[in-house]
């Protein structure tokens, strides 16, 4: 399935992936909802089946009493497939989730949009807790929101700092929990859900706090150059060996024909990027990450969001908040502090 980003819409500093357009800024959740073309809904709808073998001009129509369609309304896209006791959640759920929070001036929503042609709506707002580290290497606190129209994904509310200089979106799992969390869809929007989203905010100054405390420890210590290439190595070989042999796999069985180049060549390209972006990324050469793990971190995570020339804009984001990117660039981090305790 495509990870296109179909629309998008956002306010503020330009987003560090290009895409969509800019808004006026101020704007309302669900202001932001109708900018980013998302004032749309979604149906379930039952699912027929011919009453024969083969299609011919006189076949008719079965309908299931156990399969159903989630279709959104305005096209008639088919989004997912789901069970009978199954309720859909509609756009403006999210919105105005978002507005409890805005309201009471926890944070402002600068970017909304779909990916996987409707299938998926993610809201990113900015919060408070910003902070940086020496020689003016900026860092921002924002809150991400992303609720499925697919049936099995859960909804996920989780902190993305933002490292001002290069753009780079900084995957992490900290060891008090917390950075994210997911909300099975049945739950998504009640109570539970908002008990939660108000508990993860009210940590937030607290996770950013030591998530701080990580970067700033990353920042004073000086990596050998051939630590860090133990290091990518380490970061790059599992999730790329994992991936080579689903490669294999779906090449052999001809679904893989006419897509990306074979995942073979990622275990020199993609190492062979990051070294190099240790000395040319976006502020690698501040006094913060010139020569330090904090330096070796940010370059693993601006190749992960940035240098996947193979892949479109939306696949690449997609990629780097919810898929492959983001479990490797928050093993980066994992990897990165284990080396320096």
């Amino acid at each position: 399935m495509s990870h296109e980003v179909e629309t998008m819409a956002w306010t503020g500093d330009k987003p560090w992936h290009g895409l969509g357009v800019e808004v006026e800024p101020n704007l309302t959740p669900l202001q932001m909802q109708e900018a980013a073309g998302l004032n749309w809904t979604v149906s379930k709808r039952p699912s027929y089946t011919i009453d024969a073998p083969e299609w011919s001009e006189d076949v008719g129509l079965i309908q299931s009493d156990k399969t159903f369609h989630i279709v959104r309304d305005t096209d008639n896209r088919i989004l997912s497939h789901c069970g009978r006791d199954y309720v859909p959640i509609q756009n403006k759920n999210i919105f105005e989730f978002f507005k409890r929070f805005t309201d009471a001036g926890h944070m402002t929503m600068e970017t909304a949009g779909s990916l996987k042609d409707g299938g998926q709506i993610w809201g990113l707002a900015k919060i408070a807790d910003d902070f940086e580290l020496v020689g003016g290497d900026q860092i921002k606190g924002y809150l991400l929101i992303n609720q499925p129209h697919i049936v099995g994904s859960a909804m996920v509310i989780k902190l993305t700092p933002i490292r001002v200089v290069c753009n780079n979106t900084l995957t992490f799992a900290l060891k008090s929990g917390g950075a994210s969390f997911r909300m099975p869809h049945v739950k998504a929007f009640g109570d539970d859900a908002v008990q939660a989203a108000e508990e993860a905010l009210g940590l937030s100054g607290e996770r950013m706090a030591e998530f701080r405390e990580a970067a700033t420890v990353l920042s004073k210590k000086k990596a050998k150059h051939s630590d860090v290439l133990d290091y990518i190595g380490e970061v790059y070989q599992p999730s790329m060996i994992a991936e080579y042999r689903r490669d294999q796999e779906l090449r052999a069985s001809g679904k893989l024909l006419g897509m990306d180049e074979p995942l073979i060549d990622k275990f020199n390209k993609y190492p062979s990027l990051v070294v190099d972006a240790l000395q040319h990324a976006p502020g690698s050469q501040l006094k913060s990450s010139k020569g330090t793990w904090w330096g070796a971190l940010n370059a693993v995570t601006y190749v992960e969001d940035h240098l996947h020339e193979s892949q479109t804009a939306g696949n690449t984001l997609h990629s780097a908040w919810f898929g492959a990117a983001a479990n490797r660039k928050s093993r980066a981090l994992d990897i990165a502090l284990k080396r320096v305790a």
